[in-house]
């Protein structure tokens, strides 16, 4: 019987039978995909609006600040409630808690297409992100359930490749539906988005009650061996990590110095994130590009290179069980593109090759980070420590968004935001290397 040998110095040999290697393979195909897709849903309601914004300002009378703080009040929304969503969820189940969370933002995304007033736009980006609340901390742990730690970088690597996905495809998309139904039965380009791009979110939130097993000895597709190995990997894994073994009630998970630390990385990253996601369509316009549908070509490009260093770097920590330093050089290079910005300003194609290295830095290293908090964290310690650093990192969303439009509105520019945000990746490189070496290369 052939084998697949892993070697890692920190927990020792791990010797898969080919038996072993199928599994996790049907696992994977059975899975995956469907939650890519969800994902996918999920950012593309989530940032959309930063491409919508190029009409809808005078529509809905909103100033540069104004959009800034009603996209960051999503986060405000989503903050609020991480942490209980997650709870929840451990105790209802992934299928049901999944399917409500999507479907209910999928109705809110939609409605957007109605807002008139900034007061209108404020409540549902608020109402939208309460009810996103525990999507991306949820599968994070949901999927902690299924696969020892040593495996994590690339199954999560696979799950988020959805992030620059949606914005690869999401972007032209939403270019081409702005120009091409504005006007159509008297409703603007930018209404006409919000309706369309929100109704795959309802229909993967009603096909999740079919497709998602709420735990693998749920699954159908998997017969009891199949089962037995799936359980057995997960005891030895949970049996070699004495840290997460012991931590495994919810406080544990809430008071815990490490992940306070996960949160503040986590914040970093999305800072530049959100930067992107929110505001490269207005960079590049005020670069001199106007076509909406070449705009939304040109803001897919940064990750198109974010999805190729997702998952090397994904990889590479797997294979060389370290993480810490996966996450600082990229760190390093990201700070450094960022603090460049400013003497590119006008320039659309170094715009793009800067965000492009930041993208590296930031959405090239998130499967690394995700598999940080199960290395120390178990059972509802792990659910509630997932979601506890996703809640202080989402922080950013409302930071990131509200000093973009300030800085826009007064200095008609956003670099210097831009250089606060290189300044905490730099930060965050110290933050790092506090972690101990022996805890998370696992």
């Amino acid at each position: 019987m052939s084998t697949n040998v892993i070697v890692s110095k920190e927990i020792g040999k791990v010797t898969y039978t080919e038996e072993e290697v199928q599994v996790y393979k049907k696992v994977i195909w059975k899975l995956i995909p469907f939650l890519c897709f969800c994902y996918i849903a999920a950012y593309l309601d989530r940032i959309n609006v930063g491409l919508a914004k190029l009409h809808m300002l005078s529509d809905v009378h909103l100033s540069e600040a104004a959009f800034g703080l009603g996209a960051g009040l999503f986060f405000v929304g989503y903050i609020i409630f991480e942490v209980p969503s997650n709870l929840v969820m451990e105790k209802v189940g992934a299928k049901v808690w999944i399917a409500r969370i999507m479907i209910t933002w999928g109705i809110l995304s939609g409605l957007t297409m109605f807002v008139t007033t900034p007061m209108q736009f404020y409540i549902l980006r608020f109402l939208l992100g309460a009810a996103e609340a525990g999507f991306l901390p949820g599968v994070l742990y949901y999927l902690t359930t299924w696969f020892p730690t040593y495996y994590r970088g690339k199954i999560i690597a696979l799950f988020l490749i959805g992030l620059p996905l949606a914005v690869i495809i999401g972007s032209p998309l939403s270019g081409w539906i702005m120009q091409t139904f504005d006007s159509v039965h008297g409703l603007a380009g930018w209404q006409w988005l919000f309706f369309l791009e929100a109704i795959p979110s309802v229909l993967l939130g009603i096909l999740t009650l079919k497709v998602l097993p709420n735990h693998f000895s749920k699954a159908k597709w998997l017969n009891e061996q199949e089962k037995s190995i799936i359980e057995n990997n997960l005891k030895k894994d949970l049996e070699g990590n004495t840290s997460a073994k012991e931590k495994h009630s919810f406080k544990d998970g809430f008071f815990n110095l490490n992940v306070l630390k996960l949160g503040v990385i986590n914040f970093s990253m999305l800072l530049c994130t959100y930067s992107m996601g929110f505001w490269l369509p207005t960079f590049i316009k005020s670069a001199g590009m106007d076509n909406l549908l070449h705009i939304g070509f040109v803001v897919a490009i940064p990750s198109v290179i974010g999805l190729i260093a997702m998952l090397l770097i994904g990889r590479s920590s797997d294979k060389y069980r370290e993480r810490r330093w996966h996450l600082i050089i990229p760190f390093v290079f990201g700070s450094i593109a960022l603090f460049l910005t400013h003497m590119f300003s006008g320039n659309i194609t170094m715009t793009v090759v800067l965000f492009s290295i930041a993208a590296i830095a930031t959405t090239g290293t998130i499967p690394v980070f995700f598999s940080l908090p199960a290395t120390f964290l178990s059972g509802t310690a792990a659910a509630t420590g997932f979601a506890l650093a996703c809640s202080i990192a989402n922080l950013a969303g409302l930071v990131s968004n509200t000093l973009v439009g300030y800085a826009i509105q007064i200095t008609g520019k956003p670099e210097g935001a831009l250089m606060v945000f290189a300044g905490f990746l730099l930060l965050s490189c110290l933050i790092v290397l506090s972690l101990p070496k022996s805890l998370v290369n696992k």
